[in-house]
């Protein structure tokens, strides 16, 4: 992976559930601050508005990062190199930068997992990945083919302790990225991150998503609000200290997950 796109992707940009005019000024807004990489997915139902929202920012294609997910219902070899190159026909893109299996299939990872790489292999995609797998799912992933797998996206933020997923990142060299990433919110609720937004002159989201990166895991937020958009994205003049990490860390075992089986009835047995 070069140097650019490992940066470029540290600090993506989300659009669900953005659609139209909204997602355009919020992309726009974006590209504004600086943000060169942009998520989004089948499952969105938006592909067609992103690519719509980017061709209007009038970006070079080289600057961009553009990550796309497949939808469990298009993994069958006779649906996925199609279901791609619709989503890139909605882009308006030749490829894609990333592209992801955005839930686990009913079965084995490891028949999805090498159609993504068939899709690598036909010039559809640059790198390919995960999203929502669990740490199983992760190793199997990494021994089904010898592509190195980019990422796993999944929910990571302060009150959800992913420790298992991490181990797993560092086992099988597929790095994690977040969505979640303040856990909708949640996060504000608790002192701690205002009392560090204070020490460091910060706001409690900055602190919030300086702690994601500093453990290694790239981030995706949303904003449709300018000055959210443009303080989600200057989270790099500082370092949170090791204590301060810590007392964050510890927050991890409130163990509040937003995505379980009750709101999504297809997700996994979480880790």
């Amino acid at each position: 992976m070069s140097i650019y796109f490992q940066k470029t992707y540290q600090r993506s940009f989300g659009t669900f559930p953005l659609k139209g005019a909204e997602l355009a000024g919020a992309i726009k807004a974006a590209v504004d601050v600086g943000y060169r990489s942009f998520d989004t997915a089948q499952m969105y139902r938006n592909e067609a508005d992103v690519g719509e929202g980017l061709a209007q920012t009038g970006v070079p294609r080289d600057q961009l990062c553009i990550t796309t997910k497949v939808h469990p219902e298009n993994f069958g070899e006779d649906r996925f190199l199609s279901s791609v190159e619709r989503s890139l026909q909605d882009l308006r893109l030749d490829y894609v930068d990333v592209l992801l299996l955005h839930w686990p299939p009913s079965g084995a990872v490891a028949g999805p997992v090498k159609l993504l790489e068939k899709a690598r292999s036909s010039g559809l995609a640059r790198h390919i990945g995960l999203s929502n797998h669990t740490a199983q799912m992760m190793r199997d992933a990494a021994r089904a083919i010898d592509t190195p797998l980019a990422t796993n996206q999944v929910e990571f933020h302060p009150l959800l302790n992913q420790d298992k997923l991490l181990a797993a990142a560092v086992e099988t060299g597929i790095p994690l990225s977040s969505f979640c990433s303040v856990a909708r919110g949640k996060v504000f609720s608790y002192p701690l991150f205002t009392e560090l937004a204070e020490n460091y002159g910060k706001l409690p989201a900055q602190i919030v998503l300086r702690w994601i990166l500093q453990k290694g895991v790239s981030i995706n937020t949303m904003s449709t609000k300018p000055a959210n958009i443009q303080a989600n994205f200057d989270i790099m003049n500082f370092t949170l200290s090791s204590v301060d990490m810590a007392r964050i860390d510890a927050m991890t075992a409130t163990n509040y997950r937003i995505i379980g089986k009750a709101s999504v009835p297809w997700a996994p047995d979480w880790d």
